[in-house]
Parts: C-alpha cells; sequence; structure tokens
C-alpha cells in the first residue's frame, strides 16, 4: 500500500476507535499498536513500553504533574471564592462589575493553576450562583466562566504550552512570555464584552419594569464600604504574592521550569495551610487524589500520542503530509488559515494535548518553511484551541459547565459561549497584524529569538 492509503487508513481508524467510545489514550494507543504490527518490524512491538517511557522521560514534562498540584492545592481550597469576592467588592461600580470581576478572576486563577477545567470549576461554582443571583442570564454568566477558562491554557503556567514547548522544541520560558500579552488582550476584550452585555440586559430590564413594574435582580446596584474593600484583601495577597514569586523565579533565570513547578506546588500547600488551616491528612487527600488522576490521565494522553506521532514518522505519514502541503505551494498567510482551520475541525474531537502532539510533526517543517515566528504560531495555535474547549461536541468547559450549574440548559450555555469565541477570532486577526503583541515581552526580556 502507499504511504498515502495508509496515512487515509490510519486516519480513518482513528476516527473510527475514537468514536466507539474509548478513550483517547487508549485509542490512540490501540491504533498505534495495530498499525506497528502490520506495517512494521515485528520486533518493534518489543519497544511500545521504552517508546513510550523514553516519550515521557522529560524534564519539561515533569513540571505537569507539579503545576496541577499547585492548581488542585488552590482549586480543593475556598481560594477561589476568596479570589472571586475580593475583585467583586473592588470592581462592583464599574457597569458590569460583576462579569468583569469574574473574567479577572478566572484570570488570574489560570495564572496560578495552569488548567483550564481546575479554573471554570474553582471561579464557577462561586462566580456562576452570585450573576444569576444579580440577574444576569444564564448563558451570560455561563459564558463569561467558560470563555474566562480557557484563559489557563494561555496564562503561563499553562500545560497545553508545555507540551507544545516540548513538540516544537522551543523556550518554554520565552512560549510563557509570549502569552502574556495574548492572554491580557483576551482578558481586555472579554471584559469589554461583559460591561456591554450587562448594559444591554440591564436596559431591557429596565424597560420592563416601566412597562409591567416587574423588578429584576440586575437593577439593585451593590455598594462596598472602603473598610469592606479592604477587609477582603488579606486573603488574596498571599495568592498574588504566590503567583509572583513563581513568575520571579522561572523568568528571572533563578529555577527552571520543572523547579519552579515544585516550588509553587509546595508554596501553594503551605499558603493553604496557614490561611485555610487545611494541612491534616483528611483534608489533603482530596487534593492528592485530584492532582494523581489529572496527571495520570494526562501523562497517559501525552504518552500514547507520543507513540502515534512515532508511528506516523516512522511510516513516513508526517514527512508525506508535510511535503504535500509545502508541494501545494500555498501563499504564507494561506497556509496559516489552512493549518489554523485544520485545528479548529479537530477541536471539535479532540483535546488540546492530542492536537499538539498529533499534528505537531505535520504543521511544524511547513510553517518554518514559511518564515513563521514557531513561538508566535504556538500562542496563535493556544488561542485557537482554546475555542475547541468551549465549542461542542467536545467542548471541555462547557460540561464543566453543565455540571458547575445543571439547571442552566446546555443550548443557553452554548450560545453563551459564541460571542466569545468570536472575540477569540478576533484576537487571532490583531496577532496576525501586530505580532509584536505575542513577540515583544519575549523579545524585550530574553533578547531576539536566533534559533531557526
Amino acid at each position: 500500500m502507499t504511504v498515502f492509503g495508509i496515512g487515509i487508513s490510519y486516519g480513518l481508524a482513528t476516527l473510527l476507535v475514537m468514536f466507539s467510545g474509548m478513550p483517547i489514550a487508549f485509542a490512540l494507543g490501540a491504533v498505534a499498536v495495530v498499525f506497528m504490527a502490520i506495517y512494521m518490524p515485528s520486533a518493534s512491538l518489543d519497544t511500545v513500553t521504552q517508546n513510550v517511557y523514553e516519550e515521557m522521560a522529560s524534564i519539561t514534562l515533569l513540571s505537569i504533574p507539579l503545576f496541577i498540584l499547585k492548581g488542585a492545592a488552590i482549586g480543593k481550597s475556598r481560594a477561589g471564592q476568596d479570589l472571586y469576592s475580593a475583585l467583586h467588592a473592588w470592581l462592583h461600580k464599574v457597569p458590569g462589575g460583576l462579569g468583569v470581576a469574574n473574567v479577572f478572576a478566572c484570570a488570574l486563577f489560570a495564572a496560578m493553576a495552569g488548567s483550564s477545567p481546575a479554573t471554570c470549576s474553582a471561579i464557577g461554582s462561586a462566580g456562576i450562583p452570585e450573576m444569576r443571583k444579580r440577574g444576569y442570564s444564564g448563558g451570560f454568566a455561563a459564558g463569561i466562566i467558560a470563555a474566562g477558562g480557557t484563559l489557563g491554557i494561555l496564562l503561563p503556567p499553562s500545560i497545553t504550552m508545555i507540551l507544545f514547548a516540548v513538540a516544537a522544541e522551543k523556550s518554554l520560558g520565552r512560549l510563557f512570555l509570549a502569552g502574556i500579552g495574548p492572554g491580557l488582550l483576551l482578558v481586555s476584550l472579554f471584559g469589554t464584552y461583559a460591561v456591554l452585555r450587562f448594559r444591554k440586559e440591564y436596559a431591557t430590564a429596565k424597560e420592563v419594569y416601566e412597562k409591567t413594574g416587574t423588578t429584576s435582580p440586575i437593577l439593585v446596584h451593590d455598594d462596598f464600604t472602603m473598610a469592606e474593600r479592604f477587609n477582603v484583601l488579606p486573603r488574596v495577597l498571599p495568592f498574588v504574592l504566590l503567583l509572583t514569586g513563581v513568575m520571579i523565579a522561572l523568568y528571572g533565570g533563578y529555577a527552571t521550569p520543572s523547579e519552579t513547578a515544585g516550588l509553587g506546588g509546595l508554596l501553594a500547600l503551605l499558603l493553604i495551610a496557614l490561611i485555610y488551616g487545611v494541612w491534616k491528612p483528611s483534608d489533603l487527600s482530596p487534593i492528592l487524589t485530584s492532582t494523581i488522576r489529572e496527571s495520570t490521565m494526562l501523562m497517559l494522553i501525552i504518552g500514547m500520542s507520543l507513540l502515534y506521532s512515532y508511528v506516523m514518522s516512522y511510516l513516513t505519514i508526517s514527512q508525506s503530509a508535510a511535503s504535500a502541503i509545502v508541494a501545494m505551494h500555498l501563499p504564507k498567510w494561506e497556509l496559516l488559515a489552512a493549518i489554523l482551520g485544520m485545528t479548529i475541525v479537530l477541536g471539535f474531537f479532540l483535546p488540546p494535548v492530542s492536537i499538539i502532539l498529533m499534528t505537531a510533526p505535520i504543521i511544524l517543517p511547513p510553517l518554518r518553511a514559511a518564515g513563521f515566528d514557531i513561538i508566535w504560531f504556538g500562542v496563535v495555535l493556544t488561542i485557537v484551541m482554546e475555542m475547541g474547549l468551549i465549542h461542542p461536541p467536545v467542548g471541555l468547559n462547557i460540561f464543566v459547565i453543565r455540571n458547575v450549574a445543571p439547571d442552566i440548559p446546555l443550548s443557553e450555555v452554548i450560545w453563551g459561549t459564541v460571542p466569545f469565541v468570536l472575540l477569540m477570532a478576533f484576537a487571532v486577526l490583531l496577532l496576525c497584524f501586530f505580532p509584536e503583541i505575542s513577540t515583544g515581552l519575549p523579545n524585550m526580556i530574553m533578547g531576539p529569538d536566533g534559533s531557526p
């Protein structure tokens, strides 16, 4: 069979197995092993475990379970609710300040946790009921949290970016820095939309009140005294200091990413012990259990995805696909559009982890040949994959929201996320026209990237 035929059958077999309901990690591993048995020397099957182990035995990947530990320590405590309450107290005078507070809370929590589902769950469990209680529509409240949660894979320490740095063989520190500008851009866009949408819902509620006399909680203004504002700060400042300390350790060159992750995890455990009294074995058990479960799931997906990519490379599927894309001689920006379009389609079925590890061997060579900055592309790709977290059918954050707020119909949640998907697409366009939004900070701090 030709390489083209093998590639088509490889892709179809993957889709078939995934749609059968098999977990992603085992689906990828099963397809890889079957094709190894059919098309590769029989001795290659003896090296499956060795290949998976060698692919995962990366010092960079070690940071993933450590960052997950930090996120679990914060997410399983009352830190998310305290963070949200403090921001709400300080932003209550802004129109839609509660929605803006949730956006900022998601951004700060994402920067500490590095996980989108953890951000959605921690902030959503406190934020959605509060927004609903104050008259925000279900779709609006769900959309804010679902979209805010996606910042977990863009703002450092992003687990998705760690994997991209490994796949692209690029500096993780530079990639983390490159995500800060676009992350702040998305926070600004989300916050602006929250203000505009609130004004619309407020005007509608006011019009109904004037016509029928029916009042809405959205018409009631919260008020906090200056003393109340300052009273909520002591519980939040330690976590802001934790975030600042981790960033200084990483970008100041005092620690490697793995060492920084370990430092962050230990400091998070220390803070929740001191602030919330979480130190007993019974208190720590949910944190450690959550860390082990999520780490095991991710590392299995990573290991099997890398085995899957290894088989693709051995059978020259990825090289042939890259050569075919290059042979099409697409103009530079059409090539980028085609690759991002493919990523959007893959986002219908796959999580970001699998998308990166499965497509990196195919898409990076032609992008390098076209002269794209791979660090910049990693950020753009991450934003596109953020869309996949909030659109069906996979839409992981949508299902997290459903667990947090089961009273909001799924259709409302989906429609509530649509404006944020459009805002992400707008952010990608801005990055294409103004790449300095992403590349400016790493170039300023670490100097121009001289790597090919």
